[in-house]
């Protein structure tokens, strides 16, 4: 029989019978002409695919397989895949008459062993009491390969995606079937396994000859997939290195592999890291950051990859490398889609023009996102709000330390128990003239207060802004205030309080209400420059022990800081509202010791109307052992230097190898104790970021030396 006329057979035969047959003989003497590709393949009526909400079952997964009807139905799926790979090798045969002799011999032989494979899940599904068709049956498959337009395409999409993948579920499943007292299907998956190994080995051989010799394989892979599929296509939840090795993919691709991360459904959101926001608020395009500045955005613009889920899409200048990348999943945490972009080019966003997006999350909203994000709002599904919604004039004005210490003066009188909270004296107040200045300044010297900051309502943190300590104020800080005010904007004038703990608020606003998410600690350098958080357990409901313990309540009463932050909730949530301000947002606040040695509490010293590093804190907690707490700090490149360690990489080095990653917790370990490096240091320019780990033991972190900012 010839090799053509089985695979119209194979692929339009109406029943199993003929669909799973192949003669003993057959030569390919005479291939015909090329066939295109039918809309779907012949089937029996129940096996055609379905459409619609309908079009396929539910998978059931590896939670039931110690039911004998669940198993059926796992193999009910696993035999309408291989009739899938069944038919589909049909059709490349009769698409592809020309290809190599050699090529087509061995789809030939593929061909036969997935019939047997459909065989043998067909009798076992029998003997488990589920009939071949009583469940509704995808085409997915079929839709993702019959469009190929050569043998290259072909390869790449079945034998190095879909059966690749298969040697991921194969070996999972058979443990799972095994576990559950089916020793009768885990031995028909371990054979199919071994087959699969074969499959994949003849895909790849061709693969390589046909690919650009140019590129290695992991590039060509990526080059000839076909949006909708992608590599993720072609792994499971744990990746079996040795099944691979075995077909001859190599370490190279594997390790590719093994980080690559894409949505296999779920519309994927948007993040990206502009930390600068502020300043183009009151600047606009005639800001450009320093070479110090464009260097720390660069070296942490993956940090909102610790605020995304699997399959979220981060935008970021240059993909980390894969060592960094396998090293963080070996962390727990799950890998984004890193998608390479440039801001300034015409198109920046031609990789995601053809997809969906489920939103779109900046680290802030301001002047340049709004036009940034303008070029792909279209494509955003599910979010009735513009980026004109996302920001505009009324939201700008949260961003003002202004704003936010009228805000906190609004507050005081409604305050519980504000008699633990600063005085309305101790709350900024916004001056706009030189002359104005100039009076609060010495309004707040009459009042005790000699030492006085005054900084740029809107500003980077910890920057834009001078201590006024000496006896007389110095003519050069009359001239950086009446500059400051010269460019239009205003500044904040208060008294510098002598602080004993920082903290944060982490907040979000969802649709018209503002929901608590927790606590963090907060350290900064004397001139207010970010250093880092922590939290400990319990977060969520309380801050750091630090600031309770140095905060205690009064006999009989709740702690103070849970109704003033209530009433702080309470309060700002319809501020909110009425600006049109939805997403992330945190509040600076600290503990501070007044002129009799009490302990008193500034609620609100600024509030931060986006992502920050307290909110980044929270959520890297979600990756730790209970009973543990974290640290996420910066360390910066004088730092190492000083420390005596040749670069990043060696500095890394060192510290993992002091405090290794210890895990506790089933099904899911999560870190009990150790240090992860979160950002790349062979990328690394001017910092880093880390996360270190430890049990709890009631004592609050240790400093973090001022020099390490």
């Amino acid at each position: 029989m010839e090799l053509r006329q089985i695979a119209e057979q194979v692929l339009f035969a109406t029943n199993l019978r003929d669909k799973l047959s192949f003669p003993e003989n057959w030569t390919d003497v005479e291939p015909g002409p090329a066939f295109a590709a039918p809309q779907a393949p012949g089937r029996p009526g129940e096996l055609l695919f379905k459409s619609g909400k309908s079009s396929s079952a539910d998978f059931p997964g590896l939670g039931n397989l110690d039911r004998e009807q669940q198993r059926g139905q796992v193999l009910h799926f696993f035999a309408n895949h291989e009739l899938l790979a069944t038919e589909l090798m049909a059709l490349v045969l009769l698409r592809f008459p020309e290809a190599p002799s050699s090529f087509r011999a061995g789809v030939a032989r593929t061909l036969r062993e997935e019939q047997i494979h459909t065989r043998l899940y067909l009798e076992r599904m029998r003997e488990c009491g589920v009939h071949f068709g009583e469940l509704p049956v995808s085409g997915y498959f079929w839709r993702s390969v019959s469009s190929m337009e050569s043998p290259m395409d072909f390869v790449s999409a079945l034998s190095l995606t879909f059966e690749q993948a298969n040697l991921d579920f194969c070996p999972l499943f058979q443990k799972g079937f095994a576990e559950a007292g089916d020793t009768a299907t885990a031995e028909i998956l371990d054979r199919i396994y071994k087959d699969e190994i074969a499959h994949v080995a003849h895909g790849l051989k061709w693969f390589r000859r046909w690919k650009d010799s140019s590129l290695d394989d992991w590039q060509a892979f990526q080059h000839h997939l076909r949006y909708p599929l992608t590599p993720n296509r072609a792994k499971g939840p744990t990746l079996n290195i040795a099944g691979r090795m075995a077909a001859g993919l190599n370490s190279e691709f594997i390790a590719q592999l093994d980080v690559y991360s894409h949505s296999k459904g779920r519309t994927p959101r948007v993040y990206y890291f502009n930390p600068f926001s502020e300043v183009t608020i009151t600047l606009g395009k005639s800001f450009t950051p320093s070479a110090r500045q464009g260097a720390l955005k660069s070296d942490l613009q993956i940090l909102p990859q610790f605020l995304a889920r699997r399959d979220d899409v981060l935008l970021v200048t240059r993909r980390p490398s894969v060592e960094f990348l396998s090293h963080i999943k070996r962390a727990g945490f799950p890998l984004p889609e890193f998608v390479e972009f440039n801001p300034n080019y015409p198109d920046p966003f031609s990789a995601l023009r053809h997809r969906k997006l489920g939103g779109i999350h900046p680290w802030a909203w301001g002047p340049d996102s709004r036009e940034l994000f303008r070029n792909i709002e279209e494509n955003v599904s599910g979010d009735p709000f513009s980026v004109d919604d996302k920001y505009n004039s009324s939201i700008a004005r949260l961003y003002s330390k202004a704003w936010s210490a009228d805000l906190l003066r609004r507050l005081m009188s409604d305050l519980p128990d504000s008699h633990r909270c600063c005085s309305v004296q101790e709350i900024g107040v916004e001056v706009t003239t030189l002359d104005e200045a100039l009076q609060q300044i010495a309004a707040i010297r009459e009042s005790g207060h000699h030492r006085v900051i005054v900084k740029e309502s809107v500003g980077l943190a910890g920057q834009n802004s001078i201590r006024l300590w000496e006896p007389e104020i110095l003519e050069a800080q009359k001239r950086w205030i009446a500059n400051c005010l010269d460019r239009g904007g205003s500044l904040v004038v208060e008294p510098w309080l002598d602080r004993v703990a920082d903290f944060s608020v982490q907040l979000e606003m969802r649709g018209n209400e503002l929901h608590l998410l927790g606590f963090t600690g907060l350290c900064n350098t004397r001139s207010g420059q970010f250093l880092g958080n922590w939290a400990e357990p319990g977060n969520a409901s309380k801050p750091p022990g630090q600031i309770v313990r140095a905060f205690p309540p009064e006999r009989g009463k709740a702690p103070p800081w849970l109704p003033i932050y209530g009433a702080v909730v309470e309060a700002l949530a319809p501020e909110l509202k009425s600006v049109g301000y939805r997403g992330p947002l945190g509040i600076d606040a600290f503990l501070f010791r007044d002129a009799s040695g009490s302990v008193r509490l500034k609620p609100v010293v600024e509030l931060n109307p986006r992502f920050t590093m307290g909110r980044l804190t929270l959520e890297l907690m979600n990756y730790t052992a209970p009973g543990s707490t974290g640290r996420f700090y910066l360390v910066s490149r004088e730092t190492v230097e000083r420390a005596g360690h040749a670069g990043f990489p060696a500095f890394v080095t060192s510290l993992e190898q002091a405090k290794p990653l210890e895990f506790a917790g089933s099904p899911i370990p999560r870190i009990r104790s150790g240090l992860v490096c979160l950002t790349d240091p062979s990328q690394a320019g001017q910092c880093l970021a880390l996360f270190e780990v430890r049990r709890f033991t009631g004592s609050p972190w240790e400093e973090i030396s001022p020099a390490d900012g």
